[in-house]
């Protein structure tokens, strides 16, 4: 199954993704991920991201498309795969989808929203903390580590990032919506939009998506 999960921050759209990407058998990736893929490897895509990142600007929709083809391309993800928070933008769905056509990979099985309230949202993001090596995420009242600021899994030092402070948090969701509710309507009208609560506990998120995919 190809895949897009959808949903503002914190709404838990990489603990469900690595759900599904379990779930399922498929590889999962972030925009996040390959742009730091990119960056570490030093490729032309990573250098040209960079430039503008640097500059405080979005990077272009055709460079972070460019990414996404090329993953998916890879023999390892053509047959399925999860993009987690991809597209973010009507432009970026709509080269998603003809990128796939001209390279005979077929269409999007499912769109899945995971919607939150904003207050809901607002209280788990203030809250998120970040593993500084392997990237595992916590957060203080929904999901502690055993120790304070310390990784269960790597045993490694745990921080806040900086757009996860309250003053970020608050314009993160508001840029969210204003470029992703276009995309509602878009998947909507493709028969492939899902909306789930992402209000609940995971194990009750993860038993919709569970309901859904099997059926």
């Amino acid at each position: 199954m190809k895949i897009i999960l959808m949903g503002p921050p914190g709404a838990g759209k990489g603990t469900q993704g690595n759900w599904i990407s379990n779930y399922l058998n498929i590889p999962k990736v972030s925009s996040g991920d390959l742009f730091r893929e990119h960056q570490n490897n030093h490729t032309e895509l990573g250098k040209l991201a960079s430039s503008y990142m640097q500059k405080g600007k979005l990077v272009p929709d055709k460079i972070t498309v460019a990414m996404v083809m090329e993953w998916i391309e890879n023999n390892k993800h053509a047959k399925g795969f999860v993009l987690d928070g991809y597209p973010r933008t009507l432009t970026q769905a709509e080269a998603l989808d003809l990128s796939l056509t001209n390279n005979g990979l077929g269409n999007l099985d499912k769109a899945i929203n995971v919607d939150v309230p904003t207050d809901v949202l607002i209280s788990r993001l203030s809250g998120r903390l970040v593993c500084s090596n392997c990237s595992q995420i916590y957060n203080i009242k929904y999901a502690p580590p055993q120790n304070d600021n310390v990784c269960d899994t790597c045993k490694e030092q745990l921080y806040l990032r900086d757009d996860d402070k309250k003053e970020a948090i608050q314009k993160r969701i508001e840029v969210y919506f204003e470029s992703t509710i276009p995309l509602i309507s878009y998947y909507e009208a493709t028969n492939i939009l899902v909306q789930i609560d992402g209000s609940n506990s995971i194990d009750v998120v993860t038993n919709q998506l569970k309901n859904i995919l099997s059926n």
